[in-house]
Formats: C-alpha cells, sequence, structure tokens
C-alpha cells in the first residue's frame, strides 16, 4: 500500500464538510439508517451501525442527532427504503471512477450521475468496467502525534490490520474489509485518536492527468460530493494538493 495517500484528500473534505455541514449529515444519515435496517437499532449486535457511528462522530455530528437518526429509522417514520448502488465510470482524461451511492430513487441517481459525468469530460459506464483497477480496504487514519510508529504498527498488525503507512500528520492503518470494525475497535480502546475510517477503494495504480483535464476532473469530483444520494468518490489519478481547495 506503500505510495498511497488519501490522507490530503480527506482533510480537504472535512474543511468543505464544515461548510456543507447540512449535506454530510445527510449522508452519515442515511448509511444510520441503512445499518439499522440490516441489523437493527443496536450498535452492540450491529457492527455496520457501529461503524457509521464512528463515522458520524469522527464527523463531528452532535450524538443528539445520531440519537435522532437510529430512532428515526427504527420507528413508524423509517420507511424510507434506501439501496446501495455502486456506479462506475471514467472522467476526463480517462481516469478511472467509482460512486458509492445510497438511494431511495436509482433513476434519479443514475440520471444525475450521467449528467455530471457528460458535463465534465467524462462517461458513465458500465458495472464491471474500472472496478478490477481498485483493491476494497479498511482505511483508518490515525493522529500521528505523540505516537510511534513501531508502537503504532505493533498494536495495528495485533489488532489484525495489514499494513501501516506514514503520512502528513497522520498514520493511515490498512485492514481486510472483515477486519476493519474489529481493528478500529481495538485501537479507539487502546485510546488513539481516530480522524478518519471507513471501507475504500483502493487503486492499484495510479496516473497523473495532464494539466488540461484537472479542472474538469475536480468539477466533477465535487458535483458528485454534492450530490445527497452520493456516499463516497473514489478514483485513480494523482491530483495536486493545492488543487483540491478550488
Amino acid at each position: 500500500m506503500s505510495g498511497h495517500s488519501k490522507w490530503a484528500n480527506i482533510k480537504n473534505r472535512k474543511a468543505k464538510g464544515d461548510a456543507q455541514r447540512a449535506n454530510a449529515f445527510t449522508k452519515i444519515g442515511r448509511e444510520i439508517a441503512l445499518a439499522v435496517k440490516q441489523g437493527g437499532p443496536s450498535p452492540d449486535s450491529n457492527s455496520r451501525l457501529r461503524d457509521a457511528i464512528a463515522n458520524a462522530k469522527a464527523s463531528n455530528m452532535p450524538n443528539d442527532n445520531i440519537k435522532r437518526s437510529i430512532d428515526k429509522a427504527s420507528g413508524a417514520g423509517g420507511a424510507v427504503n434506501y439501496e446501495e448502488i455502486t456506479y462506475e465510470g471514467y472522467g476526463a482524461g480517462g481516469v478511472a471512477m467509482i460512486v458509492e451511492t445510497l438511494t431511495d430513487n436509482k433513476t434519479r441517481t443514475v440520471g444525475d450521475l450521467r449528467h455530471f459525468f457528460d458535463k465534465c469530460g467524462g462517461a458513465l459506464g458500465n458495472s464491471g468496467c474500472v472496478g478490477f483497477m481498485f483493491n476494497k480496504k479498511g482505511v483508518i487514519v490515525v493522529d500521528s502525534e505523540k505516537l510511534d510508529e513501531d508502537d503504532l504498527m505493533m498494536m495495528a498488525i495485533d489488532a489484525g490490520a495489514d499494513d501501516v503507512v506514514t503520512v502528513e500528520g497522520a498514520y493511515e492503518i490498512y485492514t481486510a474489509p472483515n477486519d476493519f470494525s474489529t481493528v478500529r475497535e481495538a485501537l479507539e480502546k487502546k485510546g488513539l485518536t481516530i480522524l478518519s475510517s471507513g471501507i475504500e477503494m483502493i487503486p492499484i495504480n495510479t496516473v497523473t492527468p495532464d494539466e488540461g483535464v484537472i479542472t474538469k476532473l475536480y468539477k466533477l469530483i465535487n458535483m458528485l460530493e454534492e450530490n445527497d444520494d452520493v456516499q463516497k468518490v473514489f478514483h485513480n489519478a494523482i491530483l495536486p494538493e493545492e488543487e483540491e481547495e478550488d
């Protein structure tokens, strides 16, 4: 996993989330609703709900909001059925892209996504057209302040992690998808500050787009991330960090 770092992107998404908190909380609320639907309202017996709550807390979602989301999903008002659908396609310059969505209207969602891709010089593709270019991994980002890399490596490996990568201001811990929750919870019990965690699609190989298409790629990523139905966006492009703020 060396050479791949999502932490700069995570930091920038958090910065945008501060300005668009309602959008971020809407996405988390949908994830909580689906988790409750699939495994019930108790995080003690529902690992997916525990993961969703951990994500909510990392995004500074108030506890009252989390509780309301769980109560709504488990009560009479939780009748909305969200469906998980993953879309694949190519951004400008042939950049491979995967878009994970939670939607109650897939006709609306696919129409929106096709419009976004077309408008930004890309194309929505068929299922499987780029998926083989990515590996699914659990990714846990922890604060590196006052934390020795060797000590963390021992903790993470003992908990079942596959690898630890050092990035600016943080460590990225990689796990198999099935081990993600166990590793995250073990690190939480050790008192580590978790900055971000989730199941990610990690590109096997990355590409460096030509300067002429970078603006189109950022435009597409931003349009996708601002859409309520879109939960996560993954791509295999190496983009200049300073451009993320545009």
